[in-house]
C-alpha cells in the first residue's frame, strides 16, 4: 500500500525540490513565520483537505483531511529558522537579516533543516490526499512553529489544538541530521533529552576597582557559580544516568575599573528522566543561592526559568511497529540504530497532553558516501551538524526520503481499507 501511495512522488518531486530552495532562501525567526505559514497553508488547501486553520499558536497551521471510519493520525513538522549567517555557499543560500525577539537584528538560517521538515510534510500530505482509496480515518498534519525556543508546541496546545480539532491516537515526527542522505535512524524510549533554560540576576554592590573592600563584586560571584555548576553532573548525577549542565551566556559590568551591581547568567540544562531534571534544576538554584548568600549578597539572585520541553519518547511498541514497517519499505541497510541525543525537541509535548503514544525518527540529509566514510573512520565530529551555519541537506534523497518515511508511517496506523 504505501508503495503505491509514494509511486506518485515522481510527479511532484521536482516542485517540492523547487519549494525546498525558497524555504531555505528565505527562512523566518521563531514566531515570525507567516511568509512560511501561508505557502504551507495553500499547500494544503491546494490538496484537498477539509479544513486548514492559520495562525493555531500565533502562526502555526492545521489541516484536517477526514476519510471516513478510523484511527486519527497526527503528522508534525517544525519550520522556524535560527539567527545564524549561512555559510554554505549553496546558490540558494540564505542572505536574509531580521530583528529578533530582543529587537537585535541578526543574520537568518534554516541551520537545524525545519525548511526540509515542512517540505516533506506538504509532500506526504499531498500524496496521502491523491490516494484516500488506499487507506481510512483521519489524516491531521500540524506545522509548528517555534520550536526553537521550545515555546511552539505548547503554544498550539494552549490555544486548543486538540479542542478544535480532531484528537490524534497517535503522534508521527521526525528530525532530518547528520546522517548519510536516504538513511532512516531510529531509537525507541527517551531519544531526546528534556531541556531547561533559566536566566539568573545575581545582585552585589557597586563600586571602583581599586576599592573592592567597599563593594560586594557580582563577577566574582559569578564565576564561582560557573565553576560550581559543573559539579552537579560529576557529584550528584548517578554515574549511570545523563546530564548536561551549560552556562552559555555570562554578562557584568561595562568597564574594567568598576565593579557592577549585577551580572547576569544563561543556563541550559539537559536530562532524560524526569527525577534527574528535577535534580538538576533544584541543584542550580541551591548552588547559585548558596554562593549569593555566603558573598553577603544584598538580596536573593532572581531566577526566570524558560524554553522548557520534555524529555522525548518514542514509544516502544508503537516504534517497534513503525520501524518494522519501515524495515519493509527501505530494506533494513538503510535503518540506523540510535543512541539517546542530548538534544531535545518539543513535539513531545502533543503526545503527553493527550496521553497518545508518539514515534519520532531520524533520517539523514549529508551525502552518504563521504558520510559512511566519515563514520567509519571515526570523523563524526568534522561533518556539519544542525545549527551550523554550513548545515543544509543535500536535496536529494533526502526530501524523498522523508516524504516516503512520513507516508509509511502514516499508513501503518491509519484504517486499511
Amino acid at each position: 500500500m504505501a508503495s503505491t501511495v509514494t509511486e506518485g512522488l515522481r510527479h511532484v518531486r521536482e516542485d517540492l525540490a523547487d519549494f525546498y530552495r525558497d524555504l531555505h532562501s528565505h527562512p523566518e525567526l521563531s514566531l515570525q513565520e507567516t511568509r512560511t505559514a501561508a505557502l504551507l497553508a495553500r499547500r494544503l488547501r491546494d490538496g484537498g483537505f477539509d479544513e486548514v486553520v492559520e495562525k493555531v499558536g500565533v502562526t502555526g497551521v492545521v489541516g484536517v483531511l477526514r476519510n471516513g471510519d478510523g484511527p486519527v493520525v497526527m503528522l508534525r513538522a517544525d519550520f522556524d529558522a535560527l539567527p545564524v549567517e549561512e555559510k554554505t555557499g549553496l546558490p540558494y543560500a540564505s542572505t536574509v537579516r531580521a530583528v529578533d525577539g530582543d529587537g537585535h537584528e541578526v543574520p537568518v538560517m534554516h541551520a537545524c533543516g525545519h525548511d526540509m521538515h515542512a517540505v516533506c510534510l506538504t509532500g506526504a500530505a499531498a500524496l496521502l490526499a491523491r490516494c484516500r482509496e488506499q487507506w481510512s480515518g483521519t489524516l491531521l498534519v500540524v506545522f509548528q512553529p517555534a520550536e526553537e525556543l521550545a515555546v511552539g508546541a505548547r503554544g498550539m496546545v494552549d490555544d486548543g489544538l486538540f479542542e478544535r480539532f480532531p484528537k490524534p491516537d497517535i503522534v508521527l515526527g521526525q528530525h532530518v541530521g547528520p546522517l548519510p542522505a536516504g538513511f532512516i535512524g531510529h531509537g525507541n524510549g527517551p531519544v531526546m533529552a528534556a531541556a531547561d533554560s533559566v536566566n539568573i540576576t545575581l545582585h552585589g554592590r557597586g563600586g571602583h576597582g581599586s576599592r573592592p573592600e567597599a563593594s560586594i563584586d557580582p563577577v566574582l560571584m559569578a564565576a564561582n557559580v560557573v565553576t560550581r555548576l559543573q559539579g552537579i553532573v560529576a557529584r550528584e548525577v548517578p554515574p549511570a544516568e545523563t546530564a548536561v549542565v551549560t552556562v552559555g551566556r555570562l554578562k557584568a559590568g561595562t568597564k574594567e575599573n568598576i565593579i557592577p551591581e549585577s551580572a547576569e547568567l544563561g543556563v541550559n540544562i539537559r536530562a532524560f528522566t524526569p527525577a534527574v531534571r528535577d535534580l538538576v534544576r533544584s541543584a542550580v538554584e541551591r548552588i547559585v543561592t548558596g554562593e549569593s548568600r555566603t558573598s553577603g549578597a544584598p538580596k536573593p539572585p532572581d531566577f526566570t526559568w524558560f524554553a522548557s520541553a520534555p524529555a522525548l519518547v518514542s514509544e516502544p511498541e508503537a516504534t517497534k511497529t513503525t520501524v518494522a514497517a519501515f524495515s519493509e519499505h527501505f530494506g533494513a541497510r538503510r535503518l540506523l540504530p540510535m543512541p539517546q541525543v542530548n538534544a531535545s525537541e518539543d513535539v513531545g509535548v502533543f503526545g503527553e497532553a493527550l496521553g497518545v503514544p508518539t514515534v519520532f525518527w531520524f533520517w539523514g540529509g549529508l551525502e552518504a558516501e563521504s558520510t559512511i566514510a566519515a563514520f567509519t573512520e571515526g570523523r563524526v565530529d568534522e561533518l556539519p551538524s544542525n545549527h551550523s551555519a554550513a548545515f543544509a541537506p543535500v536535496v536529494e534523497p533526502t526530501l524523498s526520503t522523508g516524504v516516503e518515511a512520513l507516508v509509511v508511517a502514516a499508513l501503518t496506523w491509519l484504517g486499511k481499507v
